[in-house]
């Protein structure tokens, strides 16, 4: 199945972000206009102007979305679909789809990592679901089952059915998802986008190559986190 870069998302800053940064920015300068003419000692507006330049900062950084090219064959590749660290690689029962051992690798995204998700193989999308659920630190073993997700399950052109789930955390409260079912999908493209400090699954054939290690660091659609079996 070919790459559809046509369909790349050429984006620096995440569309998900477009309404907090403009509210955001208009509530800051209210706020710091507000003080400039409160105060007749402007050391209090340059504080002010400080720090919200800071804290405007940090919310910028988060809805960054860096434009990716995978450089390299995708047949039977699995790429990370999220920037952060490897906190899981262990055989697990899933229950939810699959309902037998599968491999799972678990990436948890910091509050300073991109938090753009991006498709791990190329496929069709079968399987689209939401989860309500229970806000536990995302690093939790429990907060794959128990926490708000999104299950996206997309089969590879050779008939290997592999799971993406996107996992809420203690400060994530919305989760996004493009992905639809019938869709074909492709590595490059946007999986979706959870809001500040999150996880994202992926749930392999027992028996994948993976290609990281606890603790290892992922780029989103650039990282290689294990390849399928032909």
């Amino acid at each position: 199945m070919g790459r559809k870069l046509n369909r790349l998302k050429k984006i620096r800053l995440h569309r998900e972000g477009t309404h907090t940064l403009v509210v955001g920015a208009i509530a800051l300068l209210l706020l710091n206009t507000s003080i400039y003419y409160a105060f007749d000692c402007k050391i209090a507006f340059y504080v002010a102007v400080i720090i919200c330049a800071t804290v405007y900062f940090v919310v910028v950084n988060f809805f960054r979305c860096p434009i990716r090219r995978f450089e390299g064959d995708t047949e039977n590749v699995v790429v990370a679909p999220a920037d952060g660290k490897v906190v899981v690689i262990e055989e697990v029962d899933e229950n939810e789809y699959f309902h037998d051992r599968r491999l799972m690798v678990s990436i948890f995204m910091s509050l300073t990592n991109v938090h753009a998700n991006w498709i791990p193989v190329d496929g069709t999308v079968k399987l689209v679901q939401h989860h309500n659920g229970n806000f536990h630190k995302a690093w939790l073993p429990k907060a794959s089952i128990e926490n708000e997700r999104s299950t996206i399950v997309i089969e590879t052109p050779d008939g290997t059915d592999i799971m993406a789930r996107q996992i809420a955390g203690a400060m994530a409260r919305r989760i996004v998802t493009y992905a639809r079912e019938g869709e074909d999908c492709y590595i490059d493209e946007h999986l979706g986008f959870i809001k500040f400090g999150s996880r994202v699954d992926l749930f392999l054939p027992v028996g994948t190559k993976v290609n990281v290690k606890l603790g290892q660091k992922t780029v989103g659609n650039e990282t290689v986190v294990a390849r399928l079996n032909p």
